[in-house]
């Protein structure tokens, strides 16, 4: 034996430190408050809560300007006595808002987690490939509803102070839940092309620009087809675009006589919705199911 060999005989074959390190003794809560564990995470990503102030500065900004607005047309309808505006007219009004909102909060939903590449440990998880995209769209549209819901409520309840008798009240309760139907509308449409487009690009700013685009790049196709000298073809011409198609849609259901006048064609408004939510939701679980395999 040489004195290497014997040197390395000397020394001690391996030590097991205790550094801590303990098995999980606790309850496996399973896939249901995974699920919920990661909508509330995505909700409250979503305003920023928990992160950054400067991650904070964009929603809260368009929160803000939201619950402002409301807030002077609950003093103007107090000191006049008149609505300025119906509440199905609010979130109509507010579009460009919503927009902006969803271009700044769906891609710190999804592309963040794409940017970063943590997929795969989501998914090593009991947690469903199509599960992710669902319960991100969640968060989205509850995002959304509420950045609009809240502030169209705090009018309702302002306006109901301002009202004499019981049956003032029901009336304006008639006004108001159509109106929030129609925010529910908004947030569905809008939340589902947003995420759609940020779930295909992972660097948030140039997500964010391309949620704009995708609303707005439609609007020339509506101008032109408004303006063809054929009643059926302005009346058709919302189809084009997501925010006219969510305006035709509270035309038909929510406002009869609005902005956006669909004549007999109110159903096909409503199909034609229902097919893009449904094509996006299909894009959706497509592109995650997609990337879950890489």
């Amino acid at each position: 034996m040489t004195t290497l060999d014997t040197q390395r005989s000397d020394r001690p074959a391996g030590v097991i430190h205790d550094i801590g390190y303990r098995r999980y003794d606790g309850s496996r809560l399973g896939r249901r408050h995974l699920l919920g564990a990661l909508y509330v995470h995505s909700l409250r990503t979503a305003f920023g809560l928990g992160r950054s102030v400067k991650a904070k500065i964009f929603p809260w900004l368009i929160v803000g300007v939201v619950g402002v607005v409301a807030a002077v047309l609950t003093a103007v309808r107090a000191q006049t006595g008149q609505a300025p505006m119906s509440y199905a007219e609010f979130p109509e009004t507010l579009t460009v808002l919503i927009i902006f909102f969803c271009a700044i909060v769906a891609p710190e939903i999804a592309s963040r987690d794409l940017h970063s590449g943590v997929l795969p440990l989501y998914f090593a998880r009991p947690l469903h490939r199509g599960d992710y995209a669902v319960v991100k769209l969640a968060a989205l549209i509850s995002a959304t509803f509420l950045m609009l819901g809240v502030p169209l409520t705090v009018m309702f309840v302002g306006a109901a102070f301002m009202l004499d008798g019981f049956g003032a009240v029901w009336s304006e309760l008639g006004d108001f839940l159509p109106a929030l139907g129609y925010v529910a509308v908004h947030a569905v449409v809008f939340s589902v092309v947003a995420l759609l487009v940020a779930a295909l690009l992972r660097r948030r700013a140039v997500a964010a620009g391309a949620i704009v685009g995708a609303f707005l790049v439609t609007t020339p196709v509506v101008g032109v087809l408004f303006l063809l000298p054929y009643e059926a073809a302005s009346q058709l011409a919302g189809l084009a675009s997501p925010v006219t198609l969510v305006g035709g849609l509270g035309d038909w259901l929510f406002e009869s006589g609005g902005e956006t006048d669909v004549g007999n064609y109110g159903p096909l408004y409503g199909l034609v919705a229902v097919g893009l939510v449904a094509a996006g939701v299909l894009l959706l679980l497509v592109r995650y199911r997609k990337v879950a395999a890489k």
